[in-house]
């Protein structure tokens, strides 16, 4: 017999079980590593209007939905999961300042233009091989901070010098990739 995955109703039940907190009123909520896994971001995850971190990594969801009344979230974790697109991520286009989103599907940017506040883009080990979708990075203005190693973009670099210096010329505004400070002539 198949196991029933998690609803997103059921995860935060636990989660204020286990913590003895109101979901409706905590600024962090950690909803990683659910068993049987979580397969579907839903309606419930709205409901969660002070959260400004939400964790969801670990799950098995592939897509992402469900967040539009999140009017707080800051910080969105989906790492490790079968998320193949960014739709979705524009309902908190106002607020929404680090997407962690690393070990997913992810092969195309569209949409990551709306996320005028976004600082930090955790993306490694996705499957974008173009150009042309990482250059969709130059429409957020306030990124910073990009983890975007083990897409096949990089990989397909003669070497890291060539990558690092072909992604920070193409996003002049960050001032860190892959961990490590971008070195900038100021002359």
């Amino acid at each position: 017999m198949a196991v029933k995955p998690t609803t997103c109703k059921e995860a935060i039940a636990r989660w204020e079980k286990k913590t003895g907190e109101n979901a409706t009123e905590a600024k962090v909520i950690e909803l990683q590593f659910q068993w049987p896994p979580i397969e579907k971001m839903d309606g419930a995850l709205s409901t969660l209007v002070a959260c400004e971190k939400l964790s969801l990594s670990s799950n098995m969801i592939d897509k992402i939905v469900g967040i539009a009344g999140m009017r707080s979230l800051k910080i969105l974790s989906l790492g490790r999961n079968y998320i193949k697109s960014l739709a979705g991520i524009e309902t908190v286009s106002e607020t929404l300042e680090e997407l962690w989103i690393s070990y997913n599907q992810i092969d195309k940017l569209k949409g990551i233009g709306v996320m005028k506040v976004l600082r930090v883009l955790y993306m490694s080990n996705n499957v974008v091989k173009e150009w042309a979708e990482f250059n969709r990075l130059q429409e957020c203005p306030s990124l910073r901070d990009v983890m975007f190693i083990g897409n096949p973009i990089c990989d397909n670099q003669p070497d890291v010098e060539t990558w690092r210096t072909q992604a920070s010329n193409r996003l002049q505004q960050i001032t860190k990739l892959d961990g490590i400070p971008i070195l900038r002539d100021t002359d």
